[in-house]
């Protein structure tokens, strides 16, 4: 007797509306076999799309059949041919590779014995008339997807920060959901603030909002329109893509979103943003790679009972730092440019008097400039009065005051450079500044991780290169390299006392002990 493998298929859309049900295709399959002599063998239940052969349950059922020893033939039945496929082009190819395996496929309520030639052109039609429908059911979704659209609908699967719901007349739509929505809406205010780019927008939302969303997701919620109250319909046939006004509430205003789009476009002046970063690697953004040039990047390592941080280039050339190290060497490289604590007073004294110096001197300027402004008026109020008495005829007024007319355009215009006289809030800014100087090292271990970054900004405006050798960089703030050349000075003077004395006079003897007369008596007898 022959052996036919039972094949149920049914879609979840086709269960509901035409109630196809698993159960009475099994026992129309099985009464099939009864009646005509056939021993039931596999059963193979399915419920996928017939669109094509990439189903789980049919690949399983293919694979059997390529290792089975048996070689007896087999027939395959279902119940109608749409069950076992709505797509002509891959029924054919399935077909001739079940032959090629032994096994006959065949609908047992659309027989057709396929030896017949004739026959073929029944089964193209019971195979195509399930694809136009397919076609035909897509068709009609696709133009109702954009006869809502275009009604400002949104007919999809809600995005985050909304949930689909329906109207007042079933229609569905979509409403913001909290706490997703307010997530969203802080998000794109991070980024158009440009203090953070939007990759660190992204590590800062999952840090201090609990926002939960991979990289790609991201960076397609913040070019989504919907998010601002706008459908976007996609070109279709002679139909060009547009956006256009949603019913939905938006979560962002149009010019914050349009704002966020110049950012994520490069269409703004780029400024410089913030890092995010661990505390444990805190110079990531700060580091040049030695080797390549590349900016290093931060990365934990998990050892057997905590984690490891380290420094390390992205690219091939393998540079690569433990964090402790690195920290530990930036830290030693700060101390070079404490301030010694004598030097501290003698500073603020030189910054204070050549403050007040410049004061003075701006102050003068500007009463020079005043002084010479009435000058120019009074000049220009004497030769009116020579004009009434007669003393000068109109000509010559007119040249009078076209020169003094000038000289006043010029003195104002310099008088407006100065600055008004400013008050004396140096002193504070002066003293908390050297404070900071003063301590610079201690400061910067005790700091948060922000105030650590701002510190190392301030201090080498440009990347910094660390070697084991130690740090390297082509600038440093003006001001520190001058404290670390004034600290090297003072450092130098006090290993070598003895070079001062050496470059006094060796014929005068150097003043020692009391009483000087004797050793300098001694000398000159000598001589």
């Amino acid at each position: 007797m022959t052996t036919a493998d039972l094949y149920i298929r049914v879609s979840t859309d086709e269960q509901a509306d035409k109630g196809y049900s698993q159960r009475n295709q099994e026992e129309m399959l099985l009464k099939y076999c009864e009646i005509n002599n056939l021993i039931p063998g596999k059963v193979i239940f399915e419920d996928h799309s017939a669109k094509s052969f990439e189903r789980p349950e049919w690949t399983h059922y293919l694979n059997y059949l390529k290792s089975r020893k048996r070689l007896s033939s087999t027939l395959v039945l279902f119940t109608k041919w749409d069950r076992f496929s709505r797509n002509a082009g891959d029924a054919y190819m399935m077909i001739s590779k079940l032959r090629r395996l032994g096994v006959e496929p065949q609908a047992i309520e659309q027989p057709l014995d396929l030896n017949i030639p004739e026959n073929k052109m029944m089964l193209a039609f019971y195979l195509a008339a399930p694809e136009v429908e397919n076609d035909r059911r897509a068709l009609n979704v696709l133009h109702g997807m954009r006869r809502a659209k275009k009604e400002g609908r949104y007919c999809h699967s809600a995005p985050r920060g909304y949930k689909n719901t329906r109207d007042d007349n079933g229609n569905k739509v979509i409403v913001p959901r909290e706490p997703q929505a307010s997530q969203i809406k802080w998000i794109f205010e991070r980024v158009a603030e440009e203090i953070y780019s939007s990759e660190q927008v992204l590590k800062l939302a999952r840090k201090e909002i609990g926002f939960k969303c991979s990289k790609n997701a991201f960076y397609h919620a913040l070019r989504n329109p919907v998010y601002c109250g706008k459908i976007f319909i996609h070109q279709y046939k002679d139909e060009e893509a547009r956006i256009i006004n949603g019913q939905h509430e938006g979560l962002v205003s149009e010019k914050l979103f349009y704002k966020v789009q110049e950012i994520l476009e490069g269409r703004r002046p780029k400024r410089k943003t913030k890092v995010v970063t661990h505390e444990n690697i805190p110079l990531v953004g700060f580091l040049k790679c030695p080797k390549c040039t590349r900016m290093l990047t931060g990365s934990a390592s998990k050892g057997r009972n905590k984690y490891y941080y380290y420094y390390h280039c992205t690219s091939q050339c393998g540079e690569r730092h433990k964090a402790g190290e690195v920290n530990k060497a930036f830290v030693n490289e700060l101390a070079k440019y404490t301030i010694n604590p004598v030097l501290g007073d003698i500073l603020k004294g030189v910054i204070i008097e050549t403050y007040n110096k410049k004061i003075k001197a701006s102050t003068d300027g500007r009463a020079e400039l005043i002084k010479g402004i009435e000058e120019q008026n009074e000049k220009l109020s004497k030769a009116r009065m020579l004009l009434l008495d007669d003393a000068i005829d109109q000509e010559d007024y007119k040249a009078i005051k076209l020169a003094c007319n000038q000289k006043l355009i010029d003195l104002e215009s310099r008088l407006a450079c100065y600055k008004t006289k400013q008050r004396n809030t140096l002193k504070p800014q002066l003293e908390k500044a050297l404070d900071i100087a003063l301590n610079i090292e201690k400061l910067y271990e005790e700091a948060d991780l922000e105030r650590k970054r701002k510190l190392v900004g301030s201090i080498y405006p440009e990347n910094l290169t660390f070697t084991e050798s130690g740090y390297r960089t082509t600038r440093v703030n003006e001001v520190f390299s001058l404290l670390y050349t004034v600290n090297r000075e003072i450092k130098d003077k006090k290993k070598g006392t003895s070079q001062q004395n050496s470059d006094l006079s060796q014929v005068v003897i150097p003043l020692g002990l009391e009483p000087r007369t004797l050793s300098l008596k001694g000398r000159c007898s000598t001589n």
